[in-house]
């Protein structure tokens, strides 16, 4: 058995399925259907698709409730149990947010603009009823951002699997879904990225099973006058999120890491009691660049 490394782009960024394979035909069929699991939920689901399920419950605010199927209810009562268990911090319709934040200007929001915004979230006011969701306030919108490329890569791993894949990994963007270890039966070293240099690595994980995610405020951000503003917002006032650098978590699933790190950078200061109540394997980095960890290899 070989190990073959094949890229491709889904959700605005670059990706990879890495397994093993006897020839290289074999394994490109395999990636492919993986891929195509990508491609099928970033289609069903981005809010940049009018003809998503996420864009047809936006069109929808303050008029109608729409009918889901159940992949997407399931989705949306994990979305609860986030929102539940970060104590309102994981926010599903806050993506609205992004309204007024736009990381490529550089430039910090007109707070009537930021206010009108701050309005329109609340995820304990969204109106779910049997099969149908409803948002009551026009301009409400939910965003599946959060933790959708981390499902995707969850159900990626699982087409996968049952192709009877078990040696390999999928990579979108940093979100693994380890299916097993290498052929040869030693884990894969995983890098964790020092969040202030792209070409540095501040760690390295061996992994041989679950998933790996990292949040951080380094990949979509401004400086300025000597602060950095990160993606990473917090639903109550509209402000990022400044205490962690990144926040790495080992879990069974990418989409259950990708959740646990998300809200261990919304909870600032608190997020290290959270993440050792999580019981994960974690590796966090503080503003002055202090590394907590609680790593067990997987």
């Amino acid at each position: 058995m070989e190990v073959f490394r094949l890229p491709f782009s889904a959700m605005a960024s670059q990706c990879e399925v890495v397994l093993a394979a006897p020839d290289l035909a074999s394994a490109t069929a395999l990636a492919g259907a993986a891929s195509a699991e990508v491609l099928r939920i970033e289609h069903k689901y981005s809010r940049y698709r009018a003809d998503s399920i996420v864009s047809r419950i936006n069109a929808a605010a303050g008029v109608a409730a729409v009918v889901c199927d159940e992949e997407t209810l399931a989705l949306l009562q994990y979305a609860d149990e986030l929102y539940r268990s970060s104590d309102g911090l994981f926010d599903l319709s806050s993506g609205v947010l992004r309204r007024v934040w736009d990381f490529r200007l550089g430039r910090l929001p007109d707070p009537a603009a930021l206010a009108d915004c701050l309005a329109s979230i609340g995820w304990s006011r969204v109106q779910r009823e049997a099969d149908r969701i409803a948002l009551p306030q026009a301009g409400m919108q939910l965003d599946f951002g959060g933790f959708g490329k981390e499902y995707a890569a969850d159900r990626a791993a699982d087409i996968l699997r049952q192709q009877g894949v078990q040696y390999g990994y999928v990579n979108l963007a940093g979100d693994i879904r380890v299916l097993g270890p290498h052929p040869a039966g030693r884990p894969w070293q995983i890098g964790i990225q020092d969040p202030r240099q792209r070409d540095r690595l501040v760690a390295s994980i061996p992994v041989t099973q679950g998933a790996l995610t990292t949040s951080g405020d380094y990949e979509r951000y401004f400086e300025l006058d000597g602060q950095r503003y990160c993606h990473i917002l917090d639903p109550r006032d509209g402000q990022p999120v400044r205490y962690w650098r990144s926040v790495t978590v080992l879990a069974p699933l990418a989409i259950v890491a990708g959740g646990v790190s998300t809200i261990a950078m919304l909870r600032q200061q608190a997020g290290l009691d959270y993440l050792e109540a999580c019981g994960y394997s974690y590796l966090a980095i503080d503003q002055q660049g202090q590394i907590q960890h609680k790593i067990c290899h997987a």
